[in-house]
């Protein structure tokens, strides 16, 4: 549930400056019928051949219909990726690994990706600092960015730029503690469990003892 939500987060960071495009199943089963017409075009053609003894180029006809099947089938793959961006932005990595299950091979994925770049509804680079900015904003550490990066499959060259957005942890972790151990009466098992949790939020340890030190000592922390 909570991963479905930053998803959303995610896309509609992502989708400003875009259009979506809704594509309907009509246009789909269209090109699933034009195809099977082809080939019913040449096996009459091919029936005709047989019975009337006329001479056809039938192997060219069958090239032809073979290029026509293969562009429909190009055609589709582009549509059906852009219909998936649409609704949820993607790496190239994803969108390679949907393009695959859809029965595309990789020269066809290849294409399908460069495409999709050229009209902009893949862009790694923004779709890296959106990852960011929201998992950031939610409380959590760099570590847990670099694995959520490394999840959805962005290039770590992406990565750098992505991540110099993000603000100093030292007020992130103490908001975490002030949440977590107001009331705190000395349980040093509670203490615990709170240092785990920022770990699990993707926290360094030094940042974590560094705020533990300060919240122990009723330190008062400014913040520009």
């Amino acid at each position: 549930m909570g991963d479905d939500l930053i998803d959303q987060a995610v896309f509609l960071g992502f989708q400003r400056g875009h259009i979506v495009v809704a594509l309907g199943v009509q246009l789909d089963l269209f090109q699933r019928l034009a195809g099977v017409f082809a080939e019913h075009v040449i096996h009459l053609i091919a029936d005709i051949h047989h019975v009337l003894g006329v001479d056809l180029d039938i192997s060219g006809l069958a090239g032809k219909a073979a290029a026509l099947t293969a562009g429909l089938r190009s055609r589709q793959m582009r549509e059906r990726a852009l219909e998936l961006l649409s609704r949820k932005p993607q790496s190239r990595r994803e969108l390679t690994r949907k393009l695959n299950e859809w029965g595309a091979g990789p020269e066809e994925a290849d294409a399908v990706c460069d495409r999709m770049e050229e009209l902009g509804y893949l862009n790694e680079a923004a779709y890296a600092a959106r990852i960011v900015e929201v998992y950031s904003a939610r409380g959590f550490g760099e570590k847990k960015l670099r694995d959520e990066l490394y999840r959805r499959g962005v290039p770590r060259e992406e990565w750098d730029e992505a991540l110099a957005r993000v603000e100093d942890a030292t007020q992130a972790i103490d908001d975490f503690l002030q949440k977590k151990l107001t009331g705190w009466t000395g349980d040093r098992k509670q203490l615990q469990k709170v240092t785990a949790a920022l770990a699990r939020r993707g926290f360094s340890w030094s940042d974590i003892r560094d705020a533990l030190a300060r919240y122990e000592t009723g330190i008062d922390i400014e913040y520009d």
